[in-house]
């Protein structure tokens, strides 16, 4: 008898324990060995060491569970439990965040995440709460360069006409129509086959994402203007956060600490190697580039934030030193 009962609650603890552990579900647009996955599977590694194992996840990578929009949405009705996104999207969501998007406002990789780990991340991402959304963190896509099949970019001449990918994001495509180029909105996962079959001439994209995607199946030229800093999100569903204890809390929060330096590193190695490897693929690599014309005419775009908002995001981030 005495076996038989201590059977039954071992049978018991393990049912118990079954029904504790969640899987959680993390949404990529990119594959699994690009920067996010790299992050993406350190997120899940930290988070599932820190909970002893009571939360465990897959990724879910290259667009599977629709575009960086479909996701965030995903987030908001609770059919995605975590996203790693670029911040593109998020100005159709949080308009504020359209300041980061803003052409040649940061100076460079020190400078972008002095801004995004201080109070003026830490404002953007309380908005981001506000929103049916959690934002744990602010992770890394890089700077932006312009890629495409006809010709090398060195002044804005250069992009006149082009049909050029943008992210569904008002202030890229006022800044690209500012320089001259026809910007096409798509959503990433439709890109590859889009410079495929020349639906479009072209896109923009940081190093990270045009190595990861091999971009030089369908591009010739890759132009390093540098002309947007691209932040990313680490973005929680309500649905996932809000039953959470404050200790659970703390392992997302620390899961995504972990997540964006893994991910910053990741983006420092590619910085320093990716541009090697596009010319060992045959890409045309460009950097003879004069950025103050592009700079100018992209000088159009910063309406869109600061007609409604004002200057006072950007002058802090510019002060930032």
């Amino acid at each position: 008898m005495k076996l038989l009962i201590s059977g039954l609650f071992a049978a018991a603890l393990m049912v118990t324990s079954a029904e504790a552990q969640q899987k959680l579900v993390l949404g990529l647009a990119t594959t699994t060995t690009s920067h996010y996955g790299v992050g993406a599977q350190k997120f899940l590694e930290v988070l599932e060491d820190l909970s002893g194992g009571a939360f465990t996840g897959e990724i879910s990578p290259s667009g599977q569970l629709g575009g960086e929009r479909d996701m965030i949405e995903g987030l908001q009705i609770g059919s995605v439990d975590i996203v790693i996104t670029s911040s593109g999207p998020m100005g159709n969501f949080v308009p504020e965040v359209y300041a980061l998007d803003l052409p040649f406002l940061f100076r460079d990789y020190d400078h972008a995440r002095k801004v995004l780990d201080g109070d003026i991340g830490k404002e953007l991402l309380a908005k981001i709460d506000e929103n049916q959304l959690v934002g744990l963190a602010w992770s890394e896509n890089g700077f932006r360069h312009v890629t495409n099949s006809e010709r090398p970019i060195r002044t804005p001449d250069d992009l006149k006409g082009l049909k050029l990918r943008t992210m569904e994001n008002r202030v890229h495509m006022e800044a690209f129509s500012g320089m001259g180029a026809a910007p096409t909105p798509m959503a990433f996962p439709e890109l590859f086959a889009a410079l495929q079959q020349g639906v479009i001439d072209g896109q923009e994209n940081p190093i990270t994402v045009i190595t990861a995607t091999k971009f030089w199946e369908v591009q010739k030229y890759v132009s390093l203007t540098g002309h947007v800093y691209s932040p990313a999100l680490v973005l929680a569903s309500p649905s996932v956060m809000d039953g959470l204890s404050d200790e659970e809390r703390g392992w997302f929060y620390e899961a995504a600490a972990a997540s964006v330096q893994a991910t910053r590193d990741e983006v420092n190695r590619l910085e320093e190697t990716g541009v090697e490897l596009l010319r060992q693929n045959g890409m045309e690599v460009i950097t003879d580039i004069d950025k103050a014309p592009f700079a100018e005419l992209a000088r159009s775009s910063y309406a869109v934030y600061t007609d409604q908002y004002g200057t006072e995001m950007v002058e802090r981030i510019q002060a930032v030193e």
